[in-house]
């Protein structure tokens, strides 16, 4: 049988685990959300610029 203070170690060490899996998650979805945010406000700065390479430019095609 453990003891209270192993059993609060182990606890420690759970709860350290968990915080750094909410820290990754977080760290996550802020990453996404910049990602669509920078998508979403250079949008129309990319749809004012002309195509740079055509169709015909293309060594390979995919279908």
């Amino acid at each position: 049988m453990m003891g209270i203070e192993a059993e609060v170690r182990e606890i420690k060490l759970h709860v350290i685990d968990i915080s750094e899996k909410i820290d990754e998650l977080l760290y996550e979805k802020e990453i996404t959300a910049m990602m669509k945010l920078a998508e979403k406000s250079l949008s129309g700065f990319f749809e004012a610029e002309p195509d740079i390479y055509k169709i015909e430019d293309l060594k390979v095609r995919y279908k």
